[in-house]
């Protein structure tokens, strides 16, 4: 075994709630390797505001919970899937707070003690439960704080996973995945990862749109890779794209909590004239897609780069207890949220496709599991509800972690596998190729697969994207690897689904809006399912 080389019976890619609960999930003794892009705090589990969904509140049920979920997936929800995850909610909390994370807990009255829950787009009841506005952020200490105590994990940092490394099983003869080469961006060189499993805790694909409410490592990389991999992906058509996220000198800078609106806050137009109600009945409180839809139709027909958000009518005191965090980031930007609105835009937030899984994790590729937000599990459907991404998470962090320490023992340790070869690539002299393709990408991919979409334009899109893939993958046969560059074909990959997947859908959908086709099917709504054996898209 030499320095560029690692053995391991269980590589987790992904640092952030879904990669963590995976491991803390394994028994001691197992050899565990977790592989973060940057630090382990740098994912997109540290950004999440809202809070975790569950059913704990007196007044409110599991059937309650699943209801809101199917009813804000637009019928695409596995309604076993659903329930599945929705009754583990309250198991989620009291594992979380076994591991001492802080929650935000009711002060007063009956409930006193117990945890505070709010409510946001979708929830009929109030069930989120939240660390104040940086739930994510409590998330991820308490677990990273577990994974760091326990001296079977060994932690690399700053890697960037490269591909899947496939090869026959000995006694099924099936493709089994057998570890990862990563790229180490402390000292350039490519590592080889031998695993028994092989686990995918990426995040979603966020970062191929010019504006998003996502960390910059939100590149799409495991979805990428498990679909290089032979791994079937669905649903890619479905990008969230989240109501309101502060805009400042023409650009996205951060997202403003569905909690604002939650707890009160208002949408306004230039004027100071509310609009939300000729949408929706629901008004501010409808689901994500309506609100997103709704406030894209009001800048364009005003011709005005944002819209308002404004809670400043509850008051300084409660702004300054319940959104702590965002009030000081809005004063970063000159914004007051005590003082009056705020602009903001929709953005670009969560891949509610992805990688196909069943209850545990597993994909197509033996040895080869995903959780979190790099996948497709069914509970979605064509719009997530929020704050049940935390959620799922962990649910299936849980789930996968369990049936992966009940398998491992009848996993052998995998064979030979040749380390990279680096010989033969030469460093690049048009760097410049990246900066260009990875500002193309983005921007057509805002301007043509956006929040409102026509066949027209997805084909202007199919065909950037063709360009830009076969570009890349020219860059990627002759030049050493840089972390540009793996994320850059990964998006490129994750663009070139989304548009497929938009393609095959002949309806609107949820998050999927086509003015070609604006109403949804009257009957047999079905998952878009992309297979890289058939090399084409269809609907199962």
């Amino acid at each position: 075994m030499t320095d560029f080389e690692y053995s391991l019976d269980v590589l987790i890619l992904g640092g952030g709630a879904g990669g963590l609960g995976v491991a803390l999930e394994l028994p001691q003794g197992v050899s565990i390797g977790v592989l973060s892009k940057g630090a382990l705090d740098q994912g997109a589990t540290n950004w999440a505001q809202g809070g975790i969904a569950a059913a704990i509140g007196d007044d409110d049920s599991f059937a309650s919970h699943i209801a809101d979920t199917v009813n804000a997936g637009a019928g695409l929800n596995d309604p076993h899937v659903v329930r599945f995850a929705v009754e583990q909610g309250p198991a989620i909390i009291a594992w979380l707070e076994s591991l001492d994370m802080e929650i935000t807990r009711e002060t007063e009255g009956p409930r006193r003690g117990l945890p505070h829950l709010t409510r946001e787009g979708g929830h009929s009841h109030r069930r989120v439960v939240h660390a104040a506005d940086a739930t994510g952020r409590a998330v991820q200490a308490c677990l990273e704080r577990a994974v760091r105590a326990r001296h079977d994990v060994r932690l690399f940092e700053n890697h960037v996973a490269i591909d899947c490394i496939n090869r026959p099983d000995p006694g099924t003869g099936r493709l089994r995945c057998v570890g990862v080469y990563a790229l180490d961006c402390a000292d350039g060189h490519v590592k080889l990862f031998r695993a028994k499993v092989v686990v995918l805790a990426t995040g979603g694909a966020s970062r191929v749109y010019l504006h998003t409410t996502n960390p910059p490592g939100a590149t799409g990389d495991g979805i990428a890779m498990a679909w290089r991999a032979g791994c079937r992906v669905a649903n890619m058509e479905f990008t969230q794209f989240h109501p309101s996220c502060l805009i400042s000198d023409s650009r996205s800078v951060f997202l403003i909590s569905e909690a604002v609106r939650g707890e009160g806050g208002h949408l306004l137009l230039p004027d100071g004239t509310r609009f939300m109600e000729r949408f929706d009945a629901r008004a501010e409180l409808a689901p994500r897609d309506v609100v997103a839809r709704a406030i894209d139709h009001e800048m364009k027909r005003f011709g005005i780069e944002s819209v308002g958000l404004d809670i400043s009518h509850r008051g300084a005191d409660f702004i300054k207890s319940h959104f702590p965090t965002l009030h000081a980031r809005c004063l970063e930007f000159g914004y007051d949220m005590t003082a009056g609105p705020v602009p903001v835009v929709p953005a670009a937030h969560y891949t509610c496709g992805g990688v196909m899984t069943d209850l545990a994790g597993r994909t197509d590729r033996d040895g080869l599991y995903a959780v979190g937000e790099c996948t497709f599990t069914g509970l979605h459907g064509a719009n997530r509800l929020a704050s049940n991404s935390l959620l799922e998470c962990l649910v299936f962090a849980r789930a996968a972690g369990r049936d992966i320490a009940a398998h491992l023992g009848d996993i052998g340790t995998p064979g030979d596998i040749a380390p990279w070869d680096e010989s033969w690539v030469r460093d690049s002299d048009e760097e410049v190729v990246l900066s260009h393709n990875w500002a193309e990408l983005r921007r057509f991919m805002w301007d043509y697969v956006g929040i409102v979409r026509t066949t027209k334009r997805l084909e202007r899109a199919r065909h950037r994207a063709d360009l830009l893939k076969a570009e890349i993958g020219d860059y990627y046969a002759n030049f050493r690897v840089s972390q540009t560059l793996l994320e850059l074909r990964n998006m490129a990959d994750c663009a070139d689904l989304i548009v497929r997947s938009a393609l095959a859908r002949h309806e609107s959908r949820g998050l999927h809006y086509i003015l070609d086709y604006p109403d949804p099917l009257p009957t047999g709504a079905r998952d878009t399912v992309l297979d890289p054996a058939a090399g084409v898209s269809g609907e199962a």
